[in-house]
């Protein structure tokens, strides 16, 4: 027990210092499949899902972002103002099944 204690702390301790997995890029390609939106920022909330905040923005479009940040350097933004600033829904809280 004595010898797998420090590979044991030396996976944990390297647990601590991974790094998260971010996007570098994130892209939004309109229904014509232009580019109408390219930023290292997301233009949606990422803590719901995508399917439920992306057609309220670009109705039609998907979004495609990856760890390479190639050509994100040069931001597009072709978003609808008032669609990107409006909040997205609140959904009703969960029933309890308890």
């Amino acid at each position: 027990m004595t010898a797998t204690f420090p590979f044991a702390s030396a996976a944990l301790l390297a647990a601590f210092f991974c790094q998260s997995a971010n996007a570098a890029c994130y892209v939004v390609y309109g229904p014509d499949k232009d580019v109408v939106y390219r930023s290292y920022a997301p233009p949606v909330d990422m803590s719901r899902p995508i399917h439920e905040t992306l057609p309220s923005v670009a109705p039609g479009a998907t979004l495609v972002f990856s760890l390479d940040n190639y050509g994100c350097e040069q931001s597009v933004n072709k978003l609808p103002l008032s669609m990107a600033a409006a909040p997205a829904p609140v959904r009703p809280p969960r029933a309890d099944r308890g």
